[in-house]
């Protein structure tokens, strides 16, 4: 069975700096896109930033130049360096997986639980 454990939110100034990981765990062969989605109180969840098995990335418009996206294949871990933190970008950020390849077959959309990030002023 894939997990995705999430790590690295909390409290910080606006400015300031977080940096989330979130490793998967399971009997997995291969990941395809990774990526991390967010949902502050009362908005619908949205996409931060993703990247692919092969290193491309897309974000949102509101995080580019800000946060950054990386992933280690060999550890099966997607990171999300955060910088310039402002406010708004409090939230409960969740990982994602679109597609997994594991010992037994495929399997499709996999989350995390999220970890909170509080942005204050």
């Amino acid at each position: 069975q894939v997990q995705l454990v999430e790590s690295g939110g909390g409290l910080v100034q606006a400015g300031g700096s977080l940096r989330l990981s979130c490793a998967a765990s399971g009997s997995i062969v291969s990941i395809n896109a990774m990526g991390w989605y967010r949902q502050a109180p009362g908005k619908q969840r949205e996409l931060v930033a993703r990247i692919t098995s092969a290193g491309s990335t897309n974000y949102a418009e509101s995080v580019k130049g800000r946060f950054t996206i990386s992933r280690d294949n060999a550890k099966n871990t997607v990171y999300l360096q955060m910088n310039s933190l402002k406010t708004e970008d409090t939230a409960v950020y969740y990982c994602n997986v679109d597609r997994i390849r594991t010992m037994t077959g495929y399997g499709t959309d996999y989350w995390g639980k999220g970890t909170p990030v509080t942005v204050s002023s």
